[in-house]
């Protein structure tokens, strides 16, 4: 009766442990969700802006020589 004691203590902590690792697991994964969310939105923000200068840069036919040509 003492062994299975024994190793119902052993499988109790080891699952102890498991849902421990779970929770921290989970806590990565979380943050992480943050991150990419926030990155995806910096990333549109940038194309944007890049989008948005490209159409006001001329072709170089259009472009005025600099004073010192």
């Amino acid at each position: 009766m003492e062994d299975v004691n024994g190793r119902l203590m052993d499988i109790e902590i080891v699952l102890s442990n498991l849902e421990r690792t779970v929770e921290d697991l989970n806590e990565v994964i979380i943050k992480q969700g943050k991150d990419i969310a926030f990155l995806q939105k910096q990333n549109h923000f940038l194309v944007e802006a890049i989008r948005n200068t490209q159409s006001t840069v001329k072709p170089q036919e259009e472009e005025t020589p600099p004073p010192h040509y």
